[in-house]
């Protein structure tokens, strides 16, 4: 599914590499998770997987689907909030699909999927602004499913939650997995 190989990524004036010579292989519906400190090159990483950046050295390599296109892969970022893009959940995932040129009554229908699905079914039309934390990643989830990402990156997904909303990212992180999803966990947080 993924294969990173001999990756390598320098900034301008940096001291160091923030990713440097890192080699790894992730296969279909794996879950896997990359652990390191604050400040290890995760998210770098997650940008170089996603395209969003380029390698200095090394190759990435992403599966390809039935028509031979690249899978294509969802991210949810640390602050899934900076992901919000609607002024309600329905709005925020039928984004997605409005942009695949899926007509609206089908974006609609996908959301609303897509929102139950993630346990936001019945706040489809709140102010997505006011959602706590843990709703706001599941928002961010499902507006990745919308998508139809066989490849799901969280980014941190742990980070600023009280234990409750640990307990539902980590519910979704394992119902993605056994619905077949290849899923990737950036985390310094092993022990949640």
């Amino acid at each position: 599914m993924i294969e990173v190989r001999s990756v390598t990524r320098r900034f301008p004036d940096a001291p160091q590499a923030a990713v440097d010579d890192v080699s790894f292989t992730i296969f279909p519906g794996d879950c896997a998770v990359i652990s390191g400190a604050n400040g290890s090159g995760k998210s770098v990483l997650m940008h170089l997987i996603a395209s969003l950046d380029r390698p200095d050295r090394g190759t990435i390599c992403v599966g390809n689907d039935e028509q031979g296109k690249p899978y294509r892969i969802g991210l949810v970022f640390q602050d899934a909030s900076a992901q919000i893009l609607g002024e309600t959940p329905a709005e925020d995932v039928a984004f997605g699909p409005l942009n695949l040129g899926f007509r609206r009554e089908d974006a609609d229908r996908i959301a609303a999927g897509a929102l139950a699905h993630c346990g936001l079914g019945g706040k489809e039309h709140w102010p997505a602004r006011t959602l706590s934390g843990g709703e706001k990643r599941r928002l961010a989830v499902a507006g990745v499913l919308a998508m139809d990402a066989r490849i799901i990156i969280l980014d941190e997904p742990f980070a600023n939650l009280d234990w409750p909303g640990v307990v539902q990212v980590n519910t979704i992180i394992r119902d993605l997995h056994a619905g077949g999803k290849t899923v990737v966990v950036l985390t310094h947080e092993l022990e949640k």
